[in-house]
């Protein structure tokens, strides 16, 4: 029923990158610590950037639970499940990373996301991801669902901020510099872009 691969290529590569959603698991190393699931989206902001890493977009929004666990500890299970056509799960579980805006390598992973304008989502990092298992399993009670589109209701409430206004909405949400419990979360004042 499930398989492991050596590396993200081929059918497996082709599948992850035709979904429109998928999922990011974290937690921190405290034993009662909070576990994080969060759905991802936007067409455009995912990408393979070789067999063994992947990297996405972090976007604006109300917490940044995954960016603090990654600082932390770094361990992230990323999911894929087929909403249509033949039944497949996919997990890459890793090591990640948030490449924030100051970096200097952060210019040339934006490179990896032609399709989508970043700056129109208040893009906060680039998060990194360096597979250290890779495996599918067969999906066979995940129902059927329709793709629509993308809701542009993102797009509309951070494509008004400037980098001033996007780091004072960031200070003003309980869990954005701090996680739910406690650990450093994006570093605020929001650093420049590196652009």
């Amino acid at each position: 029923m499930g398989k492991t691969y050596e590396r993200i290529e081929g059918r497996l590569r082709a599948f992850i990158e035709e979904q429109p959603v998928f999922f990011t698991a974290t937690a921190p190393l405290s034993a009662d610590g909070t576990v994080n699931l969060s759905p991802k989206g936007l067409k455009g902001s995912f990408a393979v950037l070789d067999e063994l890493t992947v990297a996405y977009l972090d976007f604006a929004g109300s917490n940044a639970e995954t960016v603090a666990h990654l600082r932390e500890n770094g361990r992230i299970t990323l999911m894929w499940c087929a909403f249509q056509g033949p039944p497949n799960i996919v997990r890459v579980h890793g090591r990640g990373e948030p490449v924030f805006r100051d970096d200097p390598r952060f210019k040339e992973l934006l490179a990896h996301f032609p399709a989508i304008d970043p700056w129109t989502h208040g893009l906060r990092a680039v998060v990194v991801v360096h597979a250290e298992l890779i495996r599918d399993t067969c999906g066979y009670a995940v129902p059927y669902m329709a793709y629509e589109g993308e809701r542009d209701l993102h797009e509309k409430r951070f494509a008004r901020e400037d980098d001033v206004s996007l780091d004072a909405y960031f200070t003003k949400k309980e869990h954005v510099a701090t996680s739910l419990d406690g650990l450093p979360g994006l570093p605020l004042p929001l650093p420049p872009s590196s652009m």
